[in-house]
């Protein structure tokens, strides 16, 4: 019971500090209302889930080993994440924001599933998050108890705790609304947001095995 505990503390602590999810979230959830912010959540989750699954596995372990397929797997997150990047520096720049959001909602149905696109790529082809699994959830696995079980509870556990943060935070985004969606604000998150996942790309480049 002490090490779900510390599990919980822990991982609520990792979870608020900000990085590419964090910056993907605002984002869409300012673009898009609840709903963008909600979907995006759902592909963070999902991706997150199977890197539990794969951890829980051992076949993330073997991912790991192999620098083929980590080098692999690192350059297409990192593009991904420089891609998007590049998109949020060019939506800031582009047009005004006030007409971006009208001609956003304008094809919403074309331009939401993206935001569930953005969330599951972002992290499932992200190599940290595979480390992450790796390194942090057997610290917390009792010895004498079923191992398999105890890993996937763990990782199970973590998911809720991101719903539940990212939940309250796009919440709290919305009560913010009218501040967010004026033109100078908008634009300057659409910069940030490209800063951050740019930063984050670049880094997972220059990132060894």
């Amino acid at each position: 019971m002490e090490n779900y505990l510390l599990f919980i503390i822990t991982a609520l602590l990792i979870i608020i500090v900000p990085g590419p999810d964090f910056a993907l979230v605002t984002k869409n959830t300012i673009n898009y209302g609840k709903e963008g912010g909600f979907k995006t959540v759902a592909g963070i989750v999902t991706a997150l889930f199977i890197h539990t699954l794969l951890a829980t596995c051992g076949l993330s372990a073997l991912i790991m080993k192999s620098a083929v397929l980590f080098s692999i797997l690192k350059l297409i997150g990192a593009i991904y994440l420089i891609y998007l990047a590049i998109h949020s520096f060019r939506s800031a720049l582009k047009r005004q924001h006030s007409q971006l959001v009208k001609e956003e909602w304008t094809h919403q149905r074309k331009t939401k599933p993206k935001n569930f696109k953005e969330g599951f790529l972002t992290n499932i082809f992200n190599p940290k998050v595979a480390v992450f699994f790796l390194s942090f959830l057997p610290q917390f696995i009792s010895k004498g108890e079923h191992h398999f079980l105890q890993f996937l509870a763990l990782g199970v556990i973590f998911i809720a705790l991101s719903v539940i943060w990212y939940f309250f935070y796009i919440s709290l985004i919305k009560r913010l609304h009218a501040f967010m969606q004026t033109e100078k604000v908008s634009k300057a998150m659409e910069v940030i947001t490209g800063t951050v996942l740019l930063g984050f790309g670049i880094r997972m480049v220059l990132e060894k095995q």
